[in-house]
């Protein structure tokens, strides 16, 4: 890969790992800093790396980065916070809202927030990478490792328990 296929590179590419990232490990900074971790890794294997898996090698370097990190943390129950990419959320508020819609938004994100993190593996990275990374379910395989029928029944159970997550926190905002 030489030096203009590399820039060329990071810049498809420095998006999703920095997004992916943020929402694993739910710290702005952190995040940056698996971003930076994972870019310098790609120049040193450059050579090795085909083309045509590098976003899936990218994203599986970047997850293995952030589980390097969160054990350094020690603290695995805190995988998602309200410093995470807000840029979802924004989409959802378009600039012309009115306080009620930004304050539904807020309260979703966090709602989103919490039920993500209480998913466990692999459900967490398969709802990240489905669902707010659009990967294919392909790619979420090559990704993770892991069969085709693995993923699509992760997924299936992940939106199901947050599906019934939402239903308890609308039922609790119904009865107040």
């Amino acid at each position: 890969m030489t030096k203009d296929a590399f820039e060329s590179a990071v810049e498809r590419h420095q998006h999703r790992v920095f997004t992916f990232a943020s929402y694993f490990l739910a710290d702005r900074s952190e995040a940056e800093d698996v971003t930076q971790e994972v870019l310098i890794k790609l120049w040193r294997k450059r050579a090795m790396i085909r083309s045509e898996r590098l976003g899936g090698w990218l994203l599986k370097v970047t997850r293995n980065a952030c589980y390097d990190r969160l054990r350094r943390r020690q603290s695995a129950a805190r995988v998602f916070s309200k410093d995470a990419d807000e840029a979802v959320f924004d989409l959802a508020a378009s600039a012309q809202a009115g306080p009620e819609e930004l304050t539904r938004a807020s309260e979703l994100k966090r709602w989103l927030g919490k039920a993500v993190s209480a998913l466990n593996e692999p459900q967490r990275s398969i709802v990240i990478l489905r669902e707010i990374q659009g990967l294919s379910y392909q790619e979420i395989c090559e990704v993770l490792g892991l069969p085709i029928t693995t993923v699509r029944v992760a997924l299936h159970r992940a939106r199901r328990r947050l599906r019934e997550s939402l239903r308890e926190v609308h039922d609790n905002v119904s009865a107040a």
